[in-house]
C-alpha cells in the first residue's frame, strides 16, 4: 500500500471477514465433538479420534497451502475460493444423520474434511495479507485488533443463535449452517471491497522450502510459545460444554456463558492494545496469561450450580483471550518486518502464517486427541448425573489444571525469551 497512515476504514474493511471465519470455528471446534456425540451417537473416544486424525491432517497440509499460496500471490483470488468451500462444509457438517454408525462417521469424515480445505486456505491467505497491510508496529497491530474484534463478535453470535434458532441442539446446530452462508458472503464482499490491497516484499522468495521459514531463531521461539499456550486453550475449548452440562448442571446457561466468555473477550481488545503500545507486547502477553491461570485454577474448585462464579471465569478468561487472540500474531508481523528491514525474509508471509496455522490446529487436534479419550479413560460418561464421581472429578481436573500448568510452563518460555522478542517492533 501506498505510504501514509492507514485509514481506520481500510481497517475495519479488512477485519470485517474475521466475523464470518471466527463464527466457524466456534461450531468446528467447540460444538462438533457434542453434536457427533449425543445426537449421532457416536463414542466419545471414537469422536476424539476422529477429530485427532482429521485436524492433524488439516494442519500438515496448511505449511503446503502457504507456500503454494505464496507462488500464486494473489490473495483475494485464494480467499475467493476457499470461501465456497468452507460455507458448504460447515453447513453439511452441522446436520448430520440422526442414525449413527458408520453413515454418522463417514459423513463426519467426509464433512470434515472440506470444511477444514475451505477454512485453512482462506485463513492463511488472509492472516498473510494482514501481516502484508501494515507498515509499522502500531498499524500492524491496529489490523491485528481490527480483525480479532470483528472475530470476537462472530464467535459471540455464534455462541448466542443456536438458543434462538431452535431449541432442540441437532436442528439448532444445522440452521446456523445455513445462517452462515449469506454471513460469509456479506463480509467477503465488505473486505474485498474496502481492504487495501496486500503488497508482499520483494525480498522474499516464494517457492523455498519450508526450512527457510524457521531460519530465523526468534521465530521458532515464538512458535514454541504458541504451541504450549494453545494447547492450554484448546483443552478447554473442547470440553467447556461438557464440563458446563456435568460438572456445574446448568446446561440451559452454555449459551450465556459462551457469549459472557467472548463479549469480555472484545472489550477487553482495545485495553490490552493500549498496554501494548505503552509497555510493549511481551509484557501485556505475560499478564495476560497469569489471568489465564488464575481462571483455569478457580474453576476445579467450582461444585454444580456455581453459574455466578463460572460466569466470573468466563469474563476474565474471556479477558486473558483477547491478548492471546491479537497480540502473538502481532509479534509475528513484527517478526517478519523486522526481517525484511535487515535482508533477511526468505519466504512469503503465507508460508510463516500456513506454519503458524499448523501449529494452531495441532493444538486443537492434540486437545481432542488426548482430552475426549482421557475423561472417558477415567471413567466420565456424557450425561453423568453423580458430581461426586471419578469421571466427572476427571474432567474438571483435564478441564482446568491441566491447562493451567501448560499455560504456566508458556508463561516461562515467554519469559526466558522475551528479550528476543522486544525491542523497537514489540
Amino acid at each position: 500500500m501506498s505510504a501514509g497512515a492507514m485509514p481506520t476504514r481500510q481497517m475495519l474493511a479488512y477485519g470485517a471477514l474475521g466475523f464470518p471465519l471466527a463464527f466457524a470455528a466456534l461450531p468446528l471446534y467447540v460444538h462438533v465433538p457434542k453434536l457427533y456425540a449425543d445426537s449421532v451417537g457416536l463414542p466419545l473416544a471414537l469422536v476424539g479420534a476422529v477429530l485427532l486424525l482429521t485436524r492433524f491432517a488439516d494442519a500438515l497440509i496448511d505449511p503446503l497451502l502457504g507456500q503454494w499460496s505464496d507462488r500464486l500471490g494473489n490473495r483475494r483470488r485464494l480467499i475467493a475460493f476457499a470461501l465456497p468451500l468452507l460455507g458448504l462444509g460447515l453447513a453439511t457438517l452441522l446436520a448430520p444423520p440422526a442414525d449413527g454408525g458408520v453413515s454418522g462417521l463417514a459423513w463426519l469424515v467426509l464433512s470434515l474434511s472440506l470444511t477444514f480445505i475451505g477454512f485453512s486456505l482462506a485463513t492463511i491467505n488472509y492472516h498473510a495479507w494482514g501481516a502484508e497491510i501494515g507498515e509499522t508496529p502500531q498499524e500492524r497491530v491496529g489490523v491485528t485488533a481490527a480483525r480479532e474484534m470483528f472475530a470476537l463478535a462472530g464467535v459471540v453470535v455464534a455462541a448466542a443463535l443456536p438458543s434462538l434458532l431452535a431449541k432442540d441442539v441437532a436442528t439448532a446446530m444445522q440452521h446456523l449452517g445455513w445462517v452462515f452462508i449469506p454471513v460469509l458472503a456479506l463480509a467477503a464482499l465488505a473486505t474485498f471491497a474496502g481492504a487495501p490491497a496486500a503488497t508482499p516484499s520483494r525480498d522474499a522468495t516464494p517457492g523455498l522450502p519450508l526450512s527457510a521459514v524457521f531460519a530465523d531463531p526468534r521465530f521458532r521461539r515464538l512458535l514454541a510459545v504458541l504451541a504450549t499456550g494453545g494447547i492450554a486453550s484448546a483443552i478447554p475449548a473442547t470440553l467447556v460444554l461438557f464440563f458446563i452440562a456435568d460438572v456445574l448442571q446448568l446446561p440451559e446457561w452454555q449459551g450465556l456463558f459462551l457469549v459472557i466468555y467472548f463479549v469480555c473477550g472484545g472489550l477487553a481488545l482495545p485495553g490490552w492494545v493500549a498496554l501494548a503500545r505503552r509497555y510493549g507486547k511481551v509484557r501485556t502477553w505475560l499478564a495476560s496469561m497469569v489471568l489465564a491461570i488464575a481462571s483455569f485454577v478457580w474453576a476445579f474448585l467450582l461444585d454444580a450450580g456455581d453459574g455466578f462464579a463460572f460466569a466470573l471465569i468466563c469474563a476474565a478468561s474471556g479477558a486473558a483471550l483477547g491478548a492471546e487472540l491479537a497480540l502473538p500474531p502481532a509479534l509475528l508481523a513484527d517478526l517478519l518486518a523486522d526481517g525484511r528491514r535487515k535482508g533477511r525474509a526468505a519466504a512469503g508471509a503465507g508460508a510463516y502464517f500456513g506454519v503458524w496455522n499448523f501449529v494452531n490446529k495441532f493444538n486443537l487436534a492434540l486437545a481432542a486427541g488426548i482430552a475426549l479419550p482421557l475423561v472417558a479413560l477415567f471413567g466420565y460418561k456424557v450425561g453423568a448425573g453423580d458430581t461426586a464421581s471419578q469421571g466427572l472429578l476427571a474432567l474438571a481436573a483435564t478441564y482446568a489444571l491441566l491447562p493451567a500448568a501448560i499455560k504456566v510452563v508458556s508463561l516461562l518460555l515467554l519469559w526466558r525469551w522475551r528479550h528476543h522478542f522486544e525491542g523497537r517492533t514489540s
